[in-house]
C-alpha cells in the first residue's frame, strides 16, 4: 500500500461515508472546478490544492506533493509526485459525497480515497 493514500491506487478511505443518496458523480471539468476552486482537499496528514490551471500542490505526511491534472472523457486524469516518488498517471472517477470528494482509481475500478473539501 502506498504512503500517499490520496489520488493514488492503493488508497483506503478513513472518513465516514455519507449515504448513497448523497453521492453525485462529477462528470465535467467545470463541475469539478466549481467544487475545488479556492478550497483544499484534506484528510489525516494530507492537504492538497487542485487548481483550475491544472496544477496540484500540497503536502502529505511532511513531504511535498506536486502534479498536473486534466479532465478527459468524464474522468479526472492526474500525474502525481510525492516527495521523490513518481506515482504516475491515472484517470479517476470523482464523486461528491456530502462535503467530501471520492477519487476512485482506474476509471472507477480501483481503490479510492475520500478527501474533505475545506
Amino acid at each position: 500500500m502506498r504512503v500517499l493514500p490520496v489520488l493514488a491506487a492503493g488508497a483506503l478511505a478513513l472518513i465516514a461515508e455519507p449515504g448513497v443518496a448523497d453521492t453525485q458523480r462529477i462528470e465535467s471539468r467545470d463541475a469539478f472546478v466549481s467544487l475545488v476552486k479556492d478550497r483544499a482537499l484534506t484528510r489525516f496528514g494530507i492537504t492538497l490544492n487542485v487548481a483550475p490551471d491544472g496544477t496540484i500542490r500540497g503536502r502529505a505526511f511532511g513531504r511535498p506533493v506536486t502534479g498536473a491534472w486534466s479532465w478527459k472523457g468524464g474522468y479526472f486524469c492526474r500525474t502525481l509526485i510525492f516527495g521523490d516518488e513518481n506515482l504516475g498517471d491515472n484517470c479517476q472517477l470523482v464523486e461528491k459525497r456530502g462535503e467530501s470528494l471520492r477519487f476512485t482509481a482506474d476509471q472507477g475500478k480501483g481503490d479510492y480515497a475520500d478527501l474533505r473539501l475545506r
